[in-house]
């Protein structure tokens, strides 16, 4: 064999390293184990089946709406946050209002839609899933449920 045709010799290292490693290897290792409450409440509801089952709960609609231009855009908010459950999510234009109303809040619930209702962006959720004829049908089935 030529000298040119010799294997390179591996580079020597240096004793002391360029860098001192840390400690902790992951940088969010002080997470909790467990999910807050906040972090459960946020959950997709199949999300939260799918991973601890269906909870035992009492029978809910759910009123999604946008921001909207009208003097009764703050009657709605302040009617959605009269309603057993209320959040804000989204930022921009998918920033939504969710209001979740029991059965035995009927009148709250019809007072609510009849605002938010006639807009194309919002949603009427049944136990928090998108239901066929759920505006048509479900609504007026929880309507006969105010007292008169």
């Amino acid at each position: 064999m030529s000298s040119s045709s010799k294997p390179d010799s591996p580079t020597p290292r240096p004793a002391v390293p360029a860098y001192r490693p840390r400690e902790r290897f992951w940088p969010y290792a002080d997470l909790p184990e467990q999910p807050t409450a906040e972090e459960l409440a946020s959950l997709d509801p199949d999300l939260h089946a799918a991973l601890f089952g269906t909870p035992p709960g009492p029978f809910s609609i759910t009123l999604v709406f946008p921001r909207f231009e009208s003097p009764d855009y703050g009657r709605a908010v302040a009617l959605a946050r009269e309603s057993a459950e209320y959040r804000e999510v989204g930022a921009g234009e998918t920033f939504r209002h969710r209001a979740r109303f029991r059965s035995s809040d009927a009148l709250k619930l019809r007072d609510l839609f009849e605002l938010v209702g006639p807009l194309p962006e919002s949603e009427v959720l049944v136990d928090d899933r998108p239901l066929p004829y759920a505006r048509e049908l479900w609504l007026p089935l929880v309507w006969l449920l105010i007292p008169r």
